[in-house]
């Protein structure tokens, strides 16, 4: 890619970490908090990660190592729900030492490298430890996971303020794991499992559909937390993965691209409508005019 998109990824994304930083304080000085900026945050939040995993991956240059790029791709999403996941259970959003300001900020960083020494810079290999630049950005990945998922899962084996240990809406503390479990174990099965190499050849689109996926059952759970209700596991979210899926399971019936933009196109649609329905929902109750304007009609002229 040309160096001014990654330039552009790293202003982006420094505008769009300020700016989340600040717009909870923003409301609560102004007084306008409410739940639908809740979701609006929480949404975009959910949103954001997927494309920081794609961009990041590109920028270091991570396509020529499959199974790298899988983990960093998939381990941002774990990571975003694992974080809602310790809400649900402790009813209290916990920020670590190292969380997601941070791992914005480095990522801004290597957006800001892969910008003036050029993204084929981190296959340089270092003299004598004979291992690519790029190890060393999928090492920190590595060790945030290890360091964040191990805060998170101490909270939800330990942390459950409902009865019995359990979460705020009375359930096992291991249910929300179910959402979470699919998507990861569905993107591994598909992507080892397919004989068209899809991910490999199609790594963008192959974690965005995944990412809309993931995005919706993130939501689901933060709607969860915000009315203390059980999160239920049905839904049609998983019509796309599930395509794939059943593609694979009958030989490629029909070509693998192909079943991924129908994937893609089912995932963005079906949490587009759910997003759309709630924030609606939501506003009608706050009698909030949103994705539309009100209209008073001019006074008539003497």
């Amino acid at each position: 890619a040309p160096y001014w998109t990654y330039l552009l990824c790293a202003l982006g994304l420094f505008i769009y970490q300020s700016l989340d930083a600040i717009d909870g304080k923003q409301a609560r000085r102004t007084n306008s908090c409410s739940p639908l900026g809740e979701l609006f945050d929480h949404g975009c939040d959910s949103l954001s990660t997927v494309f920081m995993a794609v961009g990041a991956s590109i920028a270091v240059r991570l396509g020529t190592h499959p199974d790298w790029l899988f983990f960093c791709s998939f381990i941002g999403m774990f990571m975003f729900y694992c974080a809602h996941w310790q809400t649900y259970v402790s009813g209290v959003l916990r920020f670590g030492k190292v969380d997601v300001t941070e791992i914005q900020l480095a990522l801004v960083m290597v957006f800001v490298l892969s910008t003036f020494g050029g993204a084929t810079m981190w296959d340089y290999t270092i003299p004598i430890l004979e291992i690519k630049l790029k190890i060393f950005p999928v090492l920190g990945v590595v060790g945030g996971a290890i360091f964040s998922c191990s805060n998170y899962f101490h909270v939800i084996l330990h942390g459950g303020v409902g009865k019995n240990g359990s979460t705020i809406a009375g359930t096992s503390v291991l249910s929300p794991g179910l959402h979470i479990g699919i998507i990861i174990i569905l993107a591994i099965m598909i992507y080892k499992k397919s004989a068209t190499n899809v991910f490999e050849k199609h790594p963008c689109l192959y974690t965005l559909m995944f990412g809309c996926v993931f995005a919706k059952v993130s939501q689901k759970l933060v709607i969860a937390h915000m009315t203390k209700s059980e999160l239920y596991l049905q839904d049609t979210v998983f019509f796309g993965p599930g395509l794939l899926f059943l593609d694979q399971y009958f030989n490629n019936f029909v070509d693998e691209y192909i079943v991924l933009w129908i994937a893609m196109v089912i995932s963005s649609f079906d949490m587009m409508m759910y997003f759309s329905a709630l924030c609606l929902q939501i506003s009608r109750h706050l009698h909030l005019n949103i994705f539309k304007t009100s209209y008073h009609e001019a006074p008539e002229q003497v």
